[in-house]
């Protein structure tokens, strides 16, 4: 095409035209070259003047992740975990492969490939912005993430976004990439508590990471981008959808195929929140524990990953924690059913789900849930629990035998119709039997303890504190001091036996009134029974409990003489009343307290020490604390200067022998013939110990033993209120005992003790206790110490008598 006559008509305006093309782009390149240099200048300055004060990324070597405190039994089971940041590290070969392409595809697709920043990705979060106002993939990378959370803040200023870029090429060159993933999913909050990935697939799925599917892999991951705003436990919705988003990104990036894609999408909500998985429920152990490793080492034993191994046996465990139920469930059922626990307003919901929220409010105690009576037929009741399931019960499921309770001594007849007793609205609480059924139950309102010692060292074996820890953390075990009663009287015997009593010396029992001559107030006690049986052998007054037997033992001994006794075994004598009153035992003392008197005649006589942890690993399997209890050495007293040099790790033996035998074989009577003879369902000869019961009665006990085990219960009210005439320490706290022990020393031989030199056995007549003459028909065998053969004392010998104590007594 020929340029128009007009254009050549006029040169000048072409050769102008030249000249201003030329002059704007000159303009732009020298606009861009000077815009490129003040930016280049800018970075570098910024990089001069931020540099230095950045941290060094080489810390992330030697960073030490938060994990919280971890208690285990003395074979490893998990029992207790303490600390806000749940944490369970993981290497990067425990992470799946399919998690960390979920992870990618929402986070970070060019993560192998950029060296720490990603300007593909930052473009595309823009993008994104423009199109839809929102972000769904972050502009970050995850080396940036890793930067910003362990070394910056999130406040949104431009300094800390170049020195987040600068700490990701820093750490994309001092770190592989493995290891920044493996930093990553240990270091990142996915929400509840949850601090890396292990956690969180706990948290959500009560499962190991590797054992989740794609779906539940995408579901965490989408927690990553706001902890509160796309937790599926807080907002469902939202959740789903970044789900879903995940795993079209993980099917868009070829990671997934179709079908997988398709059984994701579909696959519906599986998160819930699941507490820490125990191997082992022992709740008071855990805190016991707990709170040893606080004393140590302060708050950081909640952050440091701190291991703590315990003495307690879990199958040991396990078996103490049933036999208190089922002895609380017990003596709950002998007493009658006191109500409903609460009652629930009228619902306003077609589906009852007020009534539903309102149950989950409502903790399970003791494995009896929550449920709510929708209606009530005469032989039938249909409840809701807190679930939303709706359970029927039948009359045969516990309906058919409630009576409701009166007093502490009586109950009602039993009810003929549930409508008796039941309506709706009405919040009660079921228990499964073996086989799976559910039964009508209440939650006890009576509380027991239990503690078991290894007697040659101490070691804790298992405790238990009350009924459930979720109802009272209250520990009755060790802070419950309640007056032990004649499971106290052991105690006494064995000063009396060290101050020229014999097995066989005879005591009467007969009434004693003690009278305040400034009051005129009289105390007379009493035998359990209300009757006195005259003379009788301190064997027998020990294996019948008699309390006048023990009140002459003491007053026979002297005060002083008893009180210095009971120092031995780890008691202060000033806190003890220094009154008769001793010899029932009506100083407060802990269940703790008596298993550790009873293990030293369970050990033949040797002071052991309680004691719980073994041993505090840190994280690393560092060990930082190791217990050194001391132990029993029966062959190490002939080898020893002294067994008392506080520099050994051999216990201090704290009775003799020989006396230690002959208290030990009187205890093996009271199982055998006596308060405890129960026990003998056990089918075992080497048990030992002595039931207690205070007046009202308000504490009953037992406290026994054989050579391998010792173990106390206690079983009464909070309240100290009565528990009914008819309840004794044999008949509350001993069959909790036994269930116990029966465990406890399944496919252990019998093992009794070996009798010391200086004991003989003698053939004494049981009404006088004196040495029997040939051919009597009644005679029996006895032990006495050497020196003693024969010895008899006839302490007491009235048959009633009346004394005079100061005040202080009443």
């Amino acid at each position: 095409m020929r340029a128009s006559s007009c254009e050549f008509a006029n040169p000048l305006i072409h050769i102008e035209k030249m000249f201003s093309k030329k002059s704007l782009f000159g303009i732009i390149f020298w606009l861009l070259l000077a815009g490129t240099s003040v930016t280049l200048v800018t970075f570098a300055g910024l990089y001069l003047y931020l540099s230095p004060k950045l941290p060094s990324v080489e810390s992330l070597r030697e960073v030490k992740l938060q994990t919280p405190l971890r208690v285990y039994s003395s074979d490893g089971k998990l029992i207790g975990e303490f600390g806000e940041q749940r944490r369970t590290p993981l290497t990067y070969d425990q992470i799946p492969p399919l998690y960390i392409k979920a992870l990618l595809s929402a986070e970070d697709a060019e993560f192998f490939e950029h060296h720490g920043v990603s300007l593909k990705g930052m473009l595309r979060a823009a993008s994104q912005i423009l199109k839809s106002g929102a972000i769904q993939s972050g502009g970050s990378t995850i080396t940036q993430q890793l930067a910003r959370d362990f070394f910056l803040t999130r406040q949104q200023i431009f300094s800390r976004k170049f020195n987040e870029i600068l700490l990701s090429i820093e750490i994309e060159r001092k770190f592989t990439k493995e290891e920044i993933l493996e930093l990553f999913n240990n270091k990142m909050f996915f929400g509840n508590r949850a601090y890396g990935l292990q956690a969180a697939a706990q948290i959500y799925y009560g499962k190991d990471i590797k054992d989740l599917s794609v779906a539940q892999y995408a579901m965490i991951v989408g927690v990553l981008k706001a902890p509160s705003a796309y937790n599926p436990l807080a907002n469902l919705k939202r959740a789903m959808i970044r789900r879903n988003w995940i795993i079209g990104r993980m099917y868009e990036l070829k990671h997934i195929d179709r079908v997988t894609y398709e059984a994701a999408i579909n696959e519906p909500n599986t998160a819930s929140y699941h507490g820490t998985t125990l191997d082992v429920q022992a709740p008071y152990i855990a805190e016991m524990a707990r709170q040893e490793v606080l004393d140590r080492f302060g708050d950081k034993a909640y952050v440091q990953g701190y291991r703590v191994y315990t003495t307690v046996d879990s199958a040991a465990q396990a078996t103490a924690q049933a036999a208190i139920l089922k002895g609380l469930m017990d003596y709950d059922k002998r007493h009658g059913y006191r109500g409903p626990e609460r009652k629930l307003n009228p619902s306003q919901e077609s589906d009852l789900s007020d009534w539903q929220d309102e149950l989950q409010t409502i903790p399970v105690l003791g494995g009896l849930e929550p449920a709510a009576v929708v209606d009530v037929a005469d032989k039938t009741v249909k409840v809701i629990m807190s679930n939303g399931d709706f359970v029927d019960l039948g009359w045969e499921q516990g309906l058919s035998n409630v009576r409701p309770y009166i007093t502490e001594d009586s109950r009602g007849a039993t009810y003929n119709s549930a409508r008796d007793f039941l309506k709706p609205g009405d919040v009660v609480r079921l228990a499964k039997d073996n086989d799976d059924q559910w039964h009508f139950s209440q939650v006890p309102a009576i509380q027991a303890a239990l503690v078991s010692l290894d007697p040659m060292d101490g070691a804790i074996r298992s405790l238990v504190g009350g009924f459930d820890f979720n109802q009272s953390h209250y520990n009755r075990a060790t802070q419950g001091a309640r007056q032990p009663g004649s499971s106290f009287k052991p105690l006494l015997y064995t000063a009396a036996l060290e101050n020229g009593f014999t097995p066989a010396s005879i005591i009467n029992d007969a009434p004693i009134v003690i009278e305040n001559t400034s009051t005129g107030i009289a105390w007379r006690p009493e035998n359990d029974d209300g009757k006195f049986s005259g003379p009788m052998r301190l064997r027998q007054a020990l294996y019948r409990s008699r309390n006048l037997v023990s009140i002459r033992l003491l007053r026979s001994i002297g005060m002083q003489t008893a009180l210095d006794s009971m120092a031995r075994f780890g008691f202060n004598p000033k806190d003890f009343p220094r009154d008769l009153t001793l010899a029932l035992g009506t100083h407060e003392l802990t269940p703790m307290q008596m298993a550790t008197a009873y293990a030293s005649f369970a050990n033949g006589g040797f002071k052991i020490d309680p004691y719980l942890v073994t041993r505090i690993e840190e994280d690393s399997g560092k060990i930082v604390y190791e217990a050194t209890p001391k132990r029993v050495c029966k062959e190490c007293e002939s080898n020893l200067p002294s067994t008392n040099d506080a520099n050994t790790n051999v216990a201090k033996r704290i009775i003799d022998a020989r006396i230690a035998y002959l208290i030990d074989s009187m205890l093996r009577d009271v199982v055998d013939k006596g308060t405890g003879r129960q026990a003998k369902q056990l089918g075992r000869k080497d048990l030992a110990g002595k039931t207690g019961t205070t007046n009202g009665p308000r504490d009953t006990w037992f406290s026994g033993y054989n050579p391998n085990i010792t173990t106390t219960v206690w079983v009464g009210f909070d309240a100290n209120t009565l528990l009914g005439r008819k309840e004794f320490g044999s008949s509350a706290a001993l069959p909790i005992w036994i269930d116990f022990m029966r465990t406890a020393l399944e496919g252990l031989p019998d093992q009794l003790p070996r009798q010391p030199e200086g004991i003989v056995t003698v053939r004494i007549n049981p009404d006088t206790g004196k040495p029997a003459m040939p051919g009597d028909p009644d005679a029996i065998f006895e032990v006495f110490l050497g020196e003693d053969t024969g010895r008899t004392s006839a302490a007491g010998h009235e048959t009633s008598e009346q004394v005079t104590l100061p005040e202080e007594i009443f």
